[in-house]
């Protein structure tokens, strides 16, 4: 069967116009931020990059065509700003000749897309390589088989702030700032500002149940931004910066509905929209990790005890 299955193959493939064409491959839309890294080969600046300071478990794939290209055991600290890794999937990165004539350019091999640049013999493992690759050109998938993990997604003002707040508390695994509530397909930041999809600026919280409650996140929720402004939140204002909770189940939803009654017991008119969740749209990599990235802190959202 396997003779008969070459010499098939074989036929087929001098038999010209006999033949279909085989369909071009269909890429991931990008950005411009991402197609000046991706398709021209710029460099994101050091220390911007969302997985610098990642350590989550997982594999990390091209962001043009998906395909995997590290594993999180593979990825290692060396300060040099950008995600470094002293291994990759086999197969999945290509090396050319950089166009300076020094440096080794790394690429995925499956879509050509540009990752960065590999070095050799710099002692920071034992095998003696770094990857050295730009995190816009990436994305990463969770490994959470081991994990018990839920989700919630909070819209309350500008979504760096929010963000920050989240990310300190013990439990939760991990957060994306984004788009979400909104009308049109892969929505970017300047298409939001503009008021032109209806999404609010929010951020995706994945959390482990058994270390906090949604509870707990959606009080935190409430206290760190004034739940009774409509679009807005301090100097920010539009329909973007609304408040806003996106809820996963009826569990959830009444959570929320609890909170908001002890709320308004204690005078608030709260104005936050219960609403649920839809599609959520990660935002541009220079807005994940902003404040946690830039070492420094939220000026508009501020803790307020309120239970």
């Amino acid at each position: 069967m396997r003779t008969n299955l070459n010499i098939i193959l074989i036929t087929l493939a001098f038999a010209g116009t006999n033949c279909q064409a085989q369909p071009e491959m269909t890429y991931n839309t990008l950005t411009p931020e991402e197609e000046h890294v991706l398709l021209n080969k710029g460099t994101e600046k050091p220390h911007s990059g969302l997985y610098v300071n990642y350590n989550a478990k997982g594999v990390y794939t091209c962001k043009r065509c998906d395909a995997p290209l590290y594993k999180s055991e593979d990825k290692f600290d060396s300060h040099c700003g950008w995600p470094s890794f002293d291994d990759e999937i086999p197969g999945a990165v290509r090396r050319e000749k950089d166009s300076d004539g020094r440096r080794i350019e790394i690429l995925c091999n499956n879509c050509g897309g540009h990752l960065g640049h590999v070095f050799l013999n710099e002692g920071f493992t034992p095998k003696n390589v770094r990857h050295c690759v730009n995190s816009i050109s990436m994305n990463f998938i969770p490994d959470t088989a081991d994990v018990n993990s839920a989700r919630a997604i909070f819209a309350a003002g500008c979504f760096w702030g929010v963000e920050y707040h989240f990310q300190l508390v013990p439990g939760v695994l991990s957060t994306t700032v984004g788009y979400t509530g909104g009308r049109s397909a892969e929505p970017t930041y300047k298409e939001v500002c503009n008021k032109s999809t209806g999404h609010a600026e929010a951020v995706e919280v994945i959390f482990d149940p058994d270390k906090v409650t949604f509870e707990d996140l959606a009080r935190l929720f409430f206290e760190i931004h004034d739940p009774t402004q409509v679009d807005r939140q301090g100097p920010d204002i539009g329909e973007q910066y609304r408040s806003a909770i996106y809820y996963h189940d009826e569990s959830q939803r009444q959570t929320i509905q609890k909170l908001i009654k002890i709320l308004e017991k204690k005078g608030l008119d709260v104005v936050t929209e219960i609403t649920p969740a839809g599609k959520f749209w990660p935002a541009e990599d220079y807005h994940q990790d902003y404040y946690e990235s830039r070492s420094s802190t939220p000026y508009c959202h501020i803790y307020t005890k309120r239970f």
